[in-house]
């Protein structure tokens, strides 16, 4: 399941969506503080059962709160078609200026639509990311205690596992992440035409009807 995402420029936030409660949002800002955004990197902090994925990209942090169950695939998949899409929507605009939640309002809808594919589809987006991760070397893993990474009170038993950059197959992505989205188009266009139909049954027996009545 995931429960919580974001968009952040640095350290700021500019946009974020979630449907629960929890203080997910507050570890999730005490660990952007930490991240380097001196290169592209992707980061996942494990605690009490969730995972917190981040993904550095020129500057931008996106990061995914989920459940363990979740696994590792899905929440990495889902970051990089929201990476996508921001870009897409924003490179070289607004962005670079939002303030603080700016533009939760914007783009908290396609976040929020975005994780519910993602926990509808998982087995397709685990195979995408398998098959990124076979064309892509893992250089090092890193362990620590999530409590170095936090600046608070509470104490937090668990582990960060940090992965350093993997060599992307950035088309290959972009390839699978159109046919998901063409697969998409075609299911509504599907439903679309079925309701059309019905509605042209129902207007013809209507009419067959009427006409029925009128010669007799």
């Amino acid at each position: 399941m995931l429960i919580y995402a974001m968009v952040a420029r640095g350290t700021t936030v500019v946009a974020e969506q979630t449907a629960y409660e929890g203080n997910f949002r507050d570890i999730a800002a005490q660990c952007l503080q930490r991240l380097p955004f001196a290169r592209d990197d992707r980061f996942t902090y494990a605690c009490d059962g969730h995972t917190f994925t981040f993904l550095i990209y020129q500057g931008y942090a996106f990061c995914v709160v989920a459940t363990e169950a979740a696994g590792r695939e899905v929440p990495l998949a889902f970051l990089e078609m929201i990476k996508e899409d921001f870009n897409k929507r924003y490179a070289g605009g607004k962005a670079a200026t939002a303030a603080a939640n700016s533009l939760s309002r914007d783009f908290g809808p396609r976040l929020k639509e975005q994780m519910q594919y993602c926990m509808d589809h998982p087995e397709e987006l685990s195979r995408l990311s398998k098959v990124k991760a076979q064309v892509s070397e893992v250089k090092g893993i890193m362990m620590e205690n999530i409590d170095k990474v936090i600046d608070r009170g509470e104490h937090i038993d668990g582990l960060v596992t940090r992965t350093e950059q993997l060599h992307e197959q950035a088309a290959d992505f972009r390839q699978q992440g159109t046919r998901i989205r063409r697969k998409m188009w075609f299911q509504n266009m599907k439903v679309k035409l079925i309701v059309l139909g019905i509605v042209v049954a129902l207007i013809l027996i209507i009419i067959l009807s009427i006409c029925h009545g009128k010669c007799h």
